[in-house]
C-alpha cells in the first residue's frame, strides 16, 4: 500500500512518534461537495491543521468542519475577496506557495485548482485528493473562454497568457505530490493525460443521513444546479418547455438565470437558490432528477438516488460511475448528446421503466461515508491510530 511503498525511501514513518498532519483545501466560501469530502477527511484526522487560500465560511458551514478555521493566504485580505476571490486566480499560485507547512509530516491536499501546489520537503509525505486537474487551464480552456466571452480580443489574449502561465505552474507542482487519489475513474484518466501519473480512485461520499429515502413520488421532474453555462440547465428547460404536459422544477441561481428564464414555458418553475433542507424535500418527491452536465464526479445525482429518486443523466463523465443504466435493476437512464431530441428520447424511455426507489437507495449506500473512510484507511495503510492521530 501507499505508506509501505514510500517507507523505503523516506525516514518519515520510522519513528513511532505521532505525526503532524496538515489539510490544504482550495477555498472555503460555502459547504458543497468538495467540502463534504474535507469533512470526512477531517473525521479521520481530527487533530490536523487546516489551510486554504481564503476562508469566508459562515458559522453554520464551519460547524460542519468541526469549527475549524483555516490558516489563509494574503488573498484573504485583498479587496472584495469574500465575493470575488476567483478574480485573484492569477495570484493563487504564489499565494499557496507562501503557506509554511515545514513543521508537518503529512500533507493532504484537497485540490481542484491550486491546493496541490504547496511546497513540501523530501521528508514530508504529500497525498493529493484530486477532484480534477484545473479544468479551465487544460482540456476545457476553449469552452471556458467561450462561456466567459473571452474568445476574442485583447481580454482574450490576456486570459490566454494567464492560463498558459497556470498550466506551466500546475505541471511543475506535480513533482511535489507523492500520491494522487482521484474522485472518479474519469478524473483518474484526466490525471494520467495531464500529469502522466497514476491515481487510485476513491469516490466521494454521499450524506446518507441527510438525504433519506422517500418512496412516494409526485408528478414533476427536478433540476438543481448553479446556473452557469456548462451545467446545461438551459438544455433541460428548453426540452421540458417543448413538452408542456411535463412539469419541471429548477432549483439554483447564477449568471445564466435571465437567459434560461426566457427559454421557459409555463410548465417550468424556478425556485432560485434554496438551502439543503428544501433541496432534499424536492429531491425526495421528484419523479426523476435530470442532470445534463459533463461533471468530473457530480454528487447531486447520488443525493437524488439516496432519496430513492432515479436520474436521467448525460452519459459522459462522472455520471457513468454514479448512475446505473445498463442493468436489470437500473437507477436511471442516459442520453448521449447534449441536445433537446436526445434528452426527450431519454425522458420517454425513462417513462417506460419501473425503477424502484429501494434500488436507487441501495446503490447510493455503496457511496457511504464509512466506505469512503475505510478506503482511505486502506490506501494510507494506517492501522495504528496513534501514529498518525487517525480517528477510529
Amino acid at each position: 500500500m501507499l505508506l509501505n511503498q514510500l517507507n523505503a525511501s523516506k525516514n518519515l514513518f520510522r519513528s513511532q512518534a505521532p505525526k503532524r498532519v496538515a489539510l490544504v483545501h482550495e477555498w472555503l466560501v460555502a459547504y458543497a461537495g468538495s467540502e463534504h469530502v474535507l469533512h470526512e477527511i477531517l473525521a479521520l484526522f481530527p487533530d490536523a491543521d487546516l489551510f486554504a487560500v481564503v476562508d469566508f465560511l459562515s458559522d453554520e458551514d464551519r460547524a460542519k468542519l468541526s469549527g475549524k478555521r483555516a490558516k489563509t493566504t494574503f488573498i484573504q485580505r485583498l479587496p472584495f475577496a469574500s465575493r470575488r476571490y476567483r478574480n485573484y486566480l492569477p495570484l493563487m499560485p504564489i499565494a499557496i506557495e507562501q503557506l509554511d507547512l515545514s513543521s508537518y509530516d503529512v500533507i493532504i491536499s484537497s485540490s481542484h485548482a491550486v491546493a496541490k501546489g504547496v511546497l513540501t520537503g523530501p521528508d514530508q509525505l504529500h497525498i493529493c485528493y484530486c477532484h480534477t486537474p484545473i479544468r479551465y487551464a487544460w482540456d476545457l480552456q476553449h469552452q471556458y473562454l467561450r462561456e466567459a466571452r473571452l474568445a476574442h480580443g485583447i481580454k482574450s489574449l490576456f486570459a490566454r497568457l494567464i492560463l498558459h502561465y497556470i498550466r506551466l505552474w500546475d505541471a511543475r507542482t506535480v513533482n511535489g505530490v507523492d500520491q494522487f487519489i482521484a474522485n472518479s475513474d474519469y478524473v483518474a484518466r484526466r490525471i494520467k493525460k495531464v500529469y502522466r501519473r497514476d491515481a487510485k480512485v476513491i469516490h466521494p461520499p454521499v450524506d446518507l443521513e441527510m438525504f433519506t429515502m422517500h418512496a412516494v413520488k409526485e408528478d414533476y421532474y427536478l433540476a438543481a444546479s448553479r446556473l452557469v453555462p456548462y451545467k446545461r440547465i438551459d438544455l433541460i428547460v428548453e426540452a421540458f418547455s417543448s413538452t408542456p404536459d411535463r412539469k419541471l422544477v429548477v432549483i439554483g441561481d447564477g449568471p445564466e438565470m435571465p437567459r434560461i428564464r426566457r427559454l421557459a414555458g409555463p410548465n417550468v418553475s424556478f425556485l432560485g437558490y434554496q438551502k439543503t433542507g428544501v433541496l432534499k424535500d424536492y429531491l425526495q418527491r421528484a419523479r426523476a432528477f435530470v442532470f445534463a452536465a459533463e461533471e468530473d464526479f457530480g454528487i447531486i445525482p447520488l443525493e437524488a438516488q439516496a432519496c430513492g429518486t432515479p436520474v436521467i443523466a448525460f452519459g459522459r463523465g462522472g455520471a457513468l460511475e454514479t448512475v446505473v443504466a445498463q442493468s436489470e435493476t437500473p437507477t436511471g437512464v442516459f442520453f448521449y448528446s447534449q441536445t433537446v431530441p436526445s434528452l426527450l428520447d431519454a425522458i420517454r424511455h425513462f417513462e417506460t421503466l419501473s425503477i424502484k426507489p429501494e434500488t436507487c437507495r441501495k446503490w447510493a449506500e455503496s457511496f457511504s461515508a464509512t466506505t469512503f473512510r475505510d478506503a482511505l484507511r486502506r490506501e494510507f495503510n494506517i492501522l495504528d491510530a496513534n501514529e498518525l492521530n487517525v480517528s477510529s
